[in-house]
Parts: C-alpha cells; structure tokens; sequence
C-alpha cells in the first residue's frame, strides 16, 4: 500500500451504482471469474462468506461427534465406543466447537461487515485477511487428518500435561493438537491484527469511535484479546511439542517439571477466549436488535464500557479454573472475587437489552426470536457461572457435568443464538435474497426445545455427582433418565440446525428477492446494494451520527444528506485512511491486487508443520524456504499507480 494525498472538490452527488464510475470500479475491483479468482481473490466479502460457511462446515462435525458421545451416554454400560474412541471423539467435540468454529465463525462475520459498517472498501491488509483464511481452513484439515491414522487428540481440549506428555500419550495424538493449535494461531493473530488496523485507519470520515457500531467494538476488543493471550498457549504447546520430541522437562514431573505451568499457560488464554467468543456475540445483538425494536440501542457508552471492561477483567480470572489444585487461599479468594465482579459489565449488557425491547416497539421476525433467546441463555449460563466463582461451591462442581451445562449455554446459547439470529439479519445483504421466515421461526423454536432439554438436565446430572469426561457409568446412580433426556435433547437440537440448514441451501437460490436494506436498517451496510459489489461504496460516505441511515431521513428532507455524498477514489484499487479518532482523511491508500501468495504460503506453512510432525525436518526446510518466497511474492512493491482523489463537503 502507498499513502497519497487528496483535495476537496465537487464530486458524485449520489451514490449511483449504475454510474460510469461505478462500471469503472466494478473494472478495477472485481475477482476474476473461474478457479483462479476462487483461490487468489482477497474480497473481504468472499472470504468473510468462505469463512463463516467453513465454521459452520466445522460445527457440524462437532455435532455429529456430539451426538455420537450421546448415544454412548444415553444408557449406563453401553460400548459404542471404546475409552480410547470416546477420548478422541470427546476431544476433538471440544477443539472443534471452541476453536474451529466459535470463534472463526466471527471472524466471518467480521470479515465481511467490518469495511461495509466503517465505510470503507475492504479490510486494511486484504492479502493478510486470505492468509488468515486459508491458514484456518489449514489447521482444520490438519487437526482432523488424525483421525485418518486413528490418532485424533486424546486428552481434551485443554491437554492437560502430564497426560498429554509422551510416557503416558506415545502415539503422535497430541502432536496433532501441539503444531495444529500454533498453525491456528497464527491464523487468529493475523486476522486480530487486521481488524485493529482497520478500525482504527479506514474508517469513512466523520465516524469517530464514539460512533462506532457495538459489533466492531466488540471485534477490536477482543482482537486486543487475541494479542495478548494467544501468546501464551502458542508458548505452552510448542514447550509440550519439544517435551515430545527432544526430552525437555517442562512439565515433566520426574525432572522437576511442572504440570501446573500448562494449567496457568492455557487458562492465561482460555478463560480471556470464553469472552473472545461471546464479545463480538454479544456485539451482532447489540446492533441488530435495535432495528427490530425500531429504536436506537438503550445505554450505548455503558454497553461499549462493559464490552471493554470485560475483556481486561477476563485476563484477572483465569485461575478459577484452577480451583480444585491446591492453589493458596490468598490467591484463591483473589480470584474468586475477580470471578463474581466480572458478571457486572455483562449484567450492563443485558439490561440494556431488555430496555430496548421494553421501550421499543419489537418487530417479532426468525432474527428477534434468535435474540430474545439469546437473552434468556445468557442469563441462566451466566448466574451458573457465578455459582462457580465461589471456591466452596466449586471444589464440589468442578469435575462435574454442572460445568458441561455451563459451558453449553456459554457457547452455544451464547455464541450460536446470536449467529443464527444474525445470519437471518444479514444473509439478504450477503446473497441478495430473504430467508424463509415460517421455517425460521419453526428452527428457532425446536433449538430453544432442544438446547434446554439436552442442557438443562446436565445441571441436575452434575451436581447428582455425575463425574465428566468418562465414557460410560453404571446403573443404578441415578442417572439413567436424565442422560437420556439429555440425548433425546441433543438430537432435537441437532434437528432445528439441520433446518437451519435447510432454510439456506433452498432460500440462497429460491428465497424472496432482497431490496438494499429489507429490514429498515440504520448503519451503512444497509445503503450499497444486495449483494454489495466489489468495492462496497462508490462514494465513501461522510456520517455524522450513529445511525446514519435513520437520521439521514431528517436530513434529506432538509435538503441535506451525508450518506451519499462524499470521497470518489476511481484511480485504481484506491482506499482512504483516516485518523484515529476523530476519522478525518489522512491519505490515500493503494490496495493489492488479487494473488495466490497467501495461499501459497499458507499451503507451505501447513507442509512444514507437517513434516515436523513426521519428523522430516530437511523437507520441513524446504517448506520454510518456500513460505519465505511465498512471502517474497507477497510483499514485492507494486508499480504506484495515480494519487488523485477528491473531496466534497
């Protein structure tokens, strides 16, 4: 990219999309048609679509692994699986759903409405936004390779060392875990770094950040979240990587290792992940919410506060995790008090929803019923969240199906409501086409059956005493009818997202055509068409509020109107940066164009972790010296292209 400067002069006054100007940037931005634009485009909307089509890819075999240990535990002394089939089903259920999809499902979300809510274009770095991609989709397929050599993780999603170590765990299962989780980092800390970029330099002028949309609030915390903590988990699996393979004793016990330095290295990350995958979550209900309540969002600044203000809590109460190991009182009643504080940014949150559905005037769509219930699971995942902040209380649940509950309504009345729900927002704007509202509303209601009836009981099955992480129990414990209520429910669940399903694969094709903005939306994605082409805007657009697209109305009817009318970059692959804060234009940015380097260097990168998985360590050189020229490729300077643009206030 090269910086440029501008002036101001008379430009578009509408943002005509059947403009010559228009056709020129359609010219300039569009991918190439066939598989070589497939594999090299760096669209953020491409790549936010092929992102969150591959979460979803990711949830479903996490589901199916899910229904699998169900079947197991639906009757005492069953032998479905074995306990080496069920650890690894068990384990992998948990990679999957908190790492491979969870997370990167926002990320698509992200990837796709970051530029078309700030006003902009495309992400900051588009080549570094495929290289995120691709990486991801890499450590998927390379985590789930195992299972084709029969030796998928074993040890949870959270490896606990010294099972995790060699003399207890000789096969190359949490090898597999090791190098997948450092190539899935990668992926996530260069998908952070974009995002800060972008919120802070692209922005369309006048949106300073007490404008900012609560979604991208949430994203760039938790980006801030990614650089921090993933750190530590990459250091904690690359010291039990060199455990394995050159005898180091980092956790190992019998040479003054320390097993407790994993727990401290994987709960520094995990516990701030928990609100890495909730905060943008919570993000997608705070802005599409108030479009059905037909207002603005009640207590915007507090909500932003606490958004903010959970996320630096959240690296205080890692240690609540750690509960049951013997840690000093002292440092016990530290933590267990950060653990109660930290529900009080969220509880801001949730009323500030009930007070925009109270002193609204809801619209009761597929996407309001997702959220309302969102609403409901966030409430009853976080109060049995603070019944295990207290350390009394949870010494007795710890290793418990009462913290399999917790974790459930966490992730997914948490995270998958909010999904779903927002897909139901955005998919016209994503494909052009409405989502079937009758077979919407029919999923809405067999998931909110389904998830209640599989994980509701699981509170009662824990503190029944039913241990987690064991593969079967015997009769006679109490727990027959519970755990089979609890598969019954599952399988309901399991129904409602195969609807889910359904409703897209038939309605991108067949469903009702979606004008520019269906839902009488307030933010700027709402103004470009359904799909939005290539470059988003063919005018970057001034705003000067929070919900330009409603108090615009009151402008135009002045005479006046800002959404429209603004910067036209048409000379070449052109951007605007702005400053930090107060988002005036700073200078002109020159984009990349399309390239296969990202996948180029992905592909290598993934080649390399897999030689030294097999110990092929010339081949994983050769792969290093390909990642460099990969990279070589990548950032090789262009020939800069024209740095006129104009400017119209």
């Amino acid at each position: 990219m090269a910086a440029g400067t501008y002036e101001r002069a008379p430009t578009l006054e509408r943002a005509d999309y059947a403009s010559p100007v228009a056709s020129e940037l359609d010219r300039i931005w569009e991918t190439k048609p066939g598989i070589g634009g497939w594999l090299s485009t760096v669209d953020h909307k491409e790549l936010g679509i092929r992102y969150i089509a591959t979460a979803f890819a990711f949830l479903i075999l996490g589901g199916i692994e899910a229904l699998i240990m169900r079947v197991q535990l639906a009757r005492p002394n069953l032998s479905i699986l074995t306990p080496e089939q069920y650890n690894q089903v068990f384990s992998m259920h948990g990679i999957t759903m908190i790492f491979l999809y969870a997370q990167p499902v926002l990320t698509g979300f992200s990837a796709y409405l970051f530029p078309l809510l700030l006003g902009t274009r495309d992400l900051a770095f588009p080549r570094l936004n495929a290289f995120s991609y691709w990486a991801y989709l890499a450590a998927g397929l390379f985590m789930y390779a195992s299972f084709l050599v029969a030796a998928a993780p074993n040890d949870g999603w959270f490896n606990y060392a010294p099972y995790s170590l060699k003399p207890y765990n000789p096969g190359p299962n949490m090898d597999f875990y090791a190098l997948g989780m450092i190539l899935l980092g990668i992926s996530t800390t260069a998908g952070a770094i974009n995002f800060l970029v972008t919120v802070l330099r692209t922005r369309a002028p006048g949106m300073s950040i007490n404008r900012l949309p609560i979604l991208t609030w949430g994203t760039t915390t938790t980006s801030v979240g990614i650089l921090l903590s993933m750190p530590a988990v990459t250091l904690a699996c690359f010291m039990l990587w060199a455990d394995r393979q050159f005898g180091t004793h980092f956790f190992d016990t019998t040479a003054r290792g320390q097993p407790l330095l994993w727990q401290h290295l994987f709960w520094i990350f995990a516990h701030p992940w928990v609100y890495i995958i909730v905060l943008p979550a919570m993000g997608i209900v705070s802005d599409a919410l108030p479009i059905f309540c037909r207002r603005p969002l009640v207590g915007y600044t507090v909500v932003v506060l606490g958004t903010i203000a959970t996320m630096v809590m959240g690296f205080g109460v890692w240690l609540h995790h750690m509960f049951a190991t013997g840690i000093p009182f002292i440092a016990l009643s530290f933590f267990s008090g950060a653990s109660f504080v930290i529900t009080i940014p969220s509880a801001v949150a949730v009323f500030a929803w009930v007070a925009t559905i109270w002193t609204g005037r809801p619209v009761i769509t597929t996407a309001f019923l997702f959220f309302a219930g969102f609403i409901s699971m966030f409430v009853i995942g976080g109060v049995s969240g603070v019944m295990t902040a207290s350390v009394a209380a949870d010494r007795q649940l710890t290793d418990t199906y009462f913290v399999v509950a917790h974790i459930h309504y966490v992730l997914i009345g948490i995270n998958l409501f909010p999904v779903i729900g927002g897909l139901f927002v955005w998919f016209p704007k994503m494909t052009g086409r409405m989502l079937n509202e009758r077979l919407g509303k029919w999923s809405f209601w067999i998931i909110l059956c389904g998830f209640n009836v599989a994980f509701l009981p699981m509170h009662w099955t824990g503190l029944a005493g039913m241990p987690r992480r064991i593969y079967t129990y015997q009769d006679g414990m109490g727990w027959n009818t519970v755990n089979l209520i609890t598969s019954i429910g599952a399988f309901v669940l399991a129904l409602g997202i195969l609807l889910v399903l359904i409703n897209i694969f038939v309605s991108v094709r067949n469903g009702a055509v979606a004008g520019p903005n269906p839902w009488d939306g307030p933010t700027l994605e709402w103004v470009t068409p359904s799909p939005p082409p290539p470059y988003n805007f063919a005018v970057i657009p001034a705003v000067a509020s929070r919900h330009p697209l409603w108090e615009d109305r009151l402008r135009e009817g002045m005479g006046h109107s800002s959404v429209h009318r603004g910067l036209v970059l048409d000379d070449g692959k052109e951007m605007l940066a702005t400053t930090a804060l107060d988002a005036e234009p700073d200078a002109i940015l020159k984009m990349p164009e399309d390239s296969y380097s990202p996948l180029v260097v992905a592909i290598a990168m993934t080649a390399g972790f897999a030689g030294l998985l097999l110990h092929w360590w010339v081949f994983s050189g050769i792969c290093a010296w390909l990642m460099f020229m990969g990279l070589l490729v990548w950032l090789w300077p262009e020939p800069k292209l024209g740095q006129s643009a104009r400017w119209d206030r």
